[in-house]
């Protein structure tokens, strides 16, 4: 579907229309580039090699979700599982959905001050922080198959469709020596974001060799 979402909507009501689109979910990567083709004007329309473009991206989509969940179980219509891996529409169930207290993913996206107050320095430990997490405890067994959300993440950071048909080991290595290319810091690039790429290079090697 290539209509464009009405200019009105807020964000949260945009990812709604999307949402019930697509009973299965969708990736938060795939979210994104589907507001962008239906020229949503409430994230940035750049690339997201530009790591301030993806965390400023990133926060307002899962600002606009959070929003949108608690929307949705105050009306006990729908709920919303969030996660970058799969963000997806689903029935409420009583008892089962509501607000969790003390949820701190839903208070830090839902407080705007940490999208302003957020500076280059703290995007890359985020990054550091995430690709560390990602990398777990496998890095010492070259053997050890890895879970599949590492190789999704991966695909993702790569801005690779993982179901497309020419998606190859070749595919994925020309687009790691463009992402180095971009990135490298003798080229004014980041390392934190470089050694991001080196890992999900690794990850990929695993199940595309």
């Amino acid at each position: 579907m290539n209509d464009d979402l009405e200019p009105e909507m807020d964000l949260a009501e945009q990812i709604f229309v999307l949402l019930r689109e697509q009973p299965d979910g969708c990736s938060e990567y795939e979210l994104i580039q589907q507001l962008k083709a239906r020229h949503s004007t409430h994230i940035p329309n750049l690339p997201l090699l530009d790591k301030l473009v993806l965390f400023r991206t990133h926060f307002l989509v899962f600002n606009a979700l959070y929003r949108l969940r608690d929307q949705l179980w105050g009306e006990t219509s729908h709920t919303v599982h969030i996660s970058p891996l799969c963000v997806q529409l689903q029935p409420y169930v009583p008892g089962l959905s509501g607000i969790v207290e003390n949820d701190p993913l839903r208070d830090y996206y839902l407080d705007l001050t940490n999208l302003r107050d957020t500076d280059e320095a703290e995007v890359e430990r985020l990054l550091a922080s995430f690709w560390s997490r990602m990398r777990g405890d496998h890095q010492g067994d070259r053997n050890e198959i890895w879970d599949p959300e590492q190789k999704r993440a991966a695909l993702e950071l790569f801005e690779l469709d993982q179901e497309a048909a020419s998606l190859s080991l070749h595919t994925i290595k020309r687009r790691y020596r463009q992402l180095v290319s971009i990135h490298h810091p003798d080229r004014g690039g980041s390392t934190t974001r470089l050694q991001s790429i080196n890992l999900a290079m690794e990850i990929l090697q695993r199940y595309y060799r």
